[in-house]
C-alpha cells in the first residue's frame, strides 16, 4: 500500500537508502556536462569571443551573444566589433570571475555579471553577462540583449580612429601573426613612446626630488635611482591601455597586449617595492648602528627576507593567473605540494626555526666575534636558512640555523671586560723579604692603576718551583674593542715591567744542562799503537782515558760537573813492571805481536768499562 500511495522516484530513493534493490551505477548523479564553447564561467566566454573575432569567425563569436531568432548574427557581431574597437574596456582577467555562478557579491542579479565598459563620447554601455538555461537545461554565460540592444545607438556618433585616419594605404588589410598589421604597427609605435616618455618623466621627477628633499627635511633622499626604471614600466603599463583605446586600436589585439602590459606592471611592481622594501631596511639598519641597538640588526636582516619571500611569492600567483592558469587549482595543489614537501624537508623547516631562534633568543648578532664547535669568526649574515662566519683566516663557514640554535656558542664581542692574565718568573737567588715586598707593591698598583676596575685584581705568588718563584698577576680592564685591550696591555706590560725593576730580583730564563762522556777512547788507542810500532820501542804503552763533561747554562746558575776515570791503570801499571829480560828474548815478530794482543785486550776491556758509566742527559729547566 505504502509502494501504490508513493511516487516511482521517492520509493526508489527509498529502496536505495535502504540498500534494497537498484543498481550502483543508476544511483550516482551525474554533474552538468562541460559547454562545448567553453562558455562555463564569465572569463571563460570573454576570453573566448576575443578569440573568435581575432580570427575573424562572426559565426563562431555569435554563440557568445545572447541573440534573438530576429537577429542578423554577422551584423550584430560586426557592430558589437566596432563599438569594442571604439571605446570597449575589459576589466582584467583576474578581476572577472572564474566560477560557473558568477560573482555573486557586485550588487547585480545571480544571472548578470559585469566585465567592462563602452565609453564612447558621453555614453557609456555597460558590459553584461547573463547566464542563459538552454531547453536541454544546460547553462552558460552570454553577452546579455540589454548590451546588445544598446550598440547600434552607441556607433552611431562614432568617428574614424587615429589608426584607421593615419595609417598608410599599402597597410591596409595586410595581416601578421593573424593580427592587422596596422594595428601591430601602432600598437609597437605607442609601447615604446609611451616608454621613453614615461622614463625621461621620472627621470626628471627623481632628480627634481633629489635637489629639494634635503632642503626640505635636511637629510637626503632614502630612494636609490635604482627605483627609475620600474617606477617608469609600471607607470608606462597603467596608461598604455588607455592610449590604445584613445587611438582606436582593434580590442583583438588590444586585450592580449593589455593581458602582457598587466604581467609586466606586475613584474615591475615587484621589483620596484623589492627595491623600496631594501631602502627601508637599510634606513633601519643605519639608525640601529647610529643609535647603538645592534640587536636589531639581525632581526631586521631576517625581516627584510621573509617579506621579499611573500612579495615573490604573491607576485609569481598573480602572473600565472595572467598567464591564464587557475589560481583556485594552482592554490590547492600548491597546499598539497607544500605538505609533501613539508614531510620530505624536515631538515630544510629546522633550519627556518633554527633561524627565527637565532634571532629572537639572540646569542649572537651580525658583526659578533664567537667560537662555536671547532669554528671561531665574526658573524657576517644571519640567512632565512643559514648563518655565515667569517673567520680568522678570511674564510667564510656556512652553518645551517638548525644546528647553529642547537651549538654552544661563546660570544667574545659580548664581554663587558678584558681579563689581564699574566705569570712572572723569578729566580731562586732572590731574598724572599724582597719578593714579597715585590708582590704586595704590584698588587696595590694594579687596584690603583687607572686602566684597571674593581672586578678582581690581585698578585700573588702562585707556585714554587726548584729554580723559580712564580709570581700571578690577574686584573680586568675596562676596553671598548679587542684592539682596545691590546692597546691598553701594552702599556700595563711596560709600567708592571718597570715596577719590577727596581728590585733587586732576575727574571728566570730558560736553562739548559748537557753532559756528555768521551767516547774517542778507540781513536786515541790506535794512534798510540802506530806511534809505538814506528819508533820500534819495546816499552809498553798505553793510552788514559778521561772523560770531559761539557755544561751550558744560559744563566749561569748551574756549575759545570767533571767526571775523571782511570779505567785500568792497575792492569796497564801491572803489564808494565814485567822484568826487561822477557822482553830481551823475545824477537821482534813476538814483540810486535804482543803489543796488538796487549792493545786490543786493552781497548776491549777499556770500552766495555766506558759504556757501563757512559751517561747523557738533556735537562730542560722552564
Amino acid at each position: 500500500m505504502v509502494g501504490i500511495a508513493m511516487p516511482n522516484k521517492a520509493f526508489a530513493l527509498e529502496a536505495g537508502a535502504l540498500g534494497v534493490g537498484g543498481d550502483s551505477s543508476e544511483e550516482m548523479v551525474s554533474g552538468p556536462l562541460p559547454d562545448s564553447f567553453g562558455r562555463d564561467t564569465p572569463r571563460h566566454t570573454v576570453q573566448g569571443f576575443i578569440s573568435a573575432l581575432g580570427e575573424n569567425d562572426y559565426l563562431l563569436a555569435s554563440n557568445y551573444l545572447n541573440l534573438s531568432k530576429s537577429d542578423n548574427p554577422t551584423t550584430v557581431v560586426r557592430q558589437f566589433k566596432q563599438a569594442l574597437d571604439a571605446g570597449g574596456r575589459f576589466q582584467p582577467d583576474l578581476q572577472i570571475s572564474n566560477l560557473p555562478g558568477g560573482n555573486l557579491t557586485d550588487q547585480l542579479p545571480p544571472n548578470q555579471e559585469n566585465v567592462g565598459v563602452i565609453s564612447i563620447g558621453e555614453k557609456n554601455v555597460s558590459l553584461l553577462l547573463e547566464r542563459v538555461v538552454s531547453e536541454d537545461n544546460e547553462q552558460y554565460w552570454q553577452f546579455s540583449s540589454e548590451t546588445l540592444a544598446s550598440v547600434p545607438e552607441v556607433i552611431e556618433n562614432t568617428e574614424p580612429t587615429l589608426v584607421s585616419r593615419y595609417t598608410f594605404d599599402s597597410l591596409d588589410g595586410k595581416k601578421l601573426f593573424g593580427y592587422q598589421l596596422a594595428d601591430l604597427v601602432a600598437a609597437l609605435t605607442m609601447i615604446v613612446s609611451s616608454f621613453v616618455l614615461t622614463y625621461i618623466a621620472v627621470w626628471l621627477l627623481y632628480h627634481l626630488l633629489r635637489i629639494t628633499y634635503p632642503r626640505v627635511r635636511g637629510t637626503p633622499l632614502p630612494l636609490p635611482n635604482k627605483v627609475i626604471l620600474p617606477l617608469a614600466v609600471v607607470i608606462m603599463a597603467l596608461i598604455l591601455s588607455e592610449v590604445m583605446v584613445y587611438a582606436g586600436v582593434s580590442v583583438t589585439l588590444r586585450e592580449p597586449v593589455n593581458r602582457f602590459t598587466d604581467i609586466a606592471s606586475w613584474v615591475a611592481t615587484t621589483w620596484l617595492l623589492l627595491r623600496v622594501i631594501d631602502a627601508i631596511f637599510t634606513r633601519a639598519v643605519n639608525l640601529s648602528y647610529k643609535k647603538n641597538y645592534t640587536e636589531r640588526v639581525s632581526i631586521l636582516g631576517l625581516m627584510r627576507k621573509v617579506v621579499k619571500a611573500l612579495l615573490l611569492i604573491f607576485a609569481v600567483i598573480v602572473i600565472f593567473g595572467n598567464l591564464g592558469f587557475d589560481l583556485t587549482t594552482g592554490i590547492a595543489a600548491l597546499g598539497v605540494g607544500g605538505l609533501a614537501l613539508a614531510l620530505g624537508a624536515q631538515k630544510t623547516i629546522e633550519n627556518l626555526v633554527g633561524s627565527v631562534v637565532v634571532v629572537a633568543d639572540s646569542p649572537v648578532r651580525i658583526g659578533d666575534y664567537c667560537k662555536f664547535g671547532t669554528y671561531e669568526g665574526t658573524v657576517i649574515d644571519i640567512g632565512i636558512r643559514s648563518s655565515r662566519v667569517r673567520t680568522l683566516s678570511r674564510t667564510i663557514v656556512t652553518v645551517p640555523n638548525g644546528d647553529f640554535s642547537s651549538m654552544q656558542i661563546e660570544n667574545f664581542t659580548s664581554r663587558d671586560m678584558f681579563q689581564f692574565y699574566h705569570k712572572l718568573y723569578l729566580k731562586r737567588n732572590a731574598d724572599i723579604d724582597v719578593v714579597f715586598k715585590m708582590v704586595t707593591d704590584l698588587d696595590n698598583f694594579l687596584k690603583e692603576h687607572e686602566m684597571t676596575n674593581q672586578e678582581w685584581n690581585q698578585v700573588n705568588i702562585s707556585e714554587l718551583r726548584q729554580d723559580c718563584y712564580v709570581i700571578q698577576l690577574q686584573a680586568y680592564l675596562n676596553a671598548n674593542n679587542v684592539v682596545d685591550f691590546y692597546d691598553k696591555q701594552n702599556v700595563l706590560f711596560v709600567e708592571v715591567l718597570n715596577q719590577v725593576a727596581k728590585y733587586k730580583v732576575e727574571h728566570a730564563l730558560p736553562t739548559q744542562q748537557l753532559i756528555v762522556n768521551q767516547a774517542e777512547l778507540e781513536h786515541h788507542i790506535d794512534s798510540t799503537v802506530d806511534e809505538t810500532i814506528e819508533e820500534d820501542t819495546s816499552n809498553d804503552s798505553s793510552g788514559n782515558g778521561d772523560e770531559t763533561t761539557v755544561s751550558t747554562d744560559s744563566s749561569d746558575n748551574h756549575a759545570s760537573t767533571g767526571l775523571n776515570d782511570n779505567i785500568g791503570n792497575d792492569n796497564i801499571r801491572n803489564d808494565t813492571k814485567k822484568p826487561n829480560s822477557s822482553m830481551a828474548t823475545v824477537t821482534r815478530k813476538g814483540a810486535l805481536k804482543a803489543l796488538k794482543h796487549k792493545s786490543h785486550m786493552l781497548r776491549k776491556s777499556k770500552f766495555k768499562h766506558t759504556k757501563n758509566k757512559f751517561n747523557l742527559s738533556i735537562w730542560n729547566q722552564p
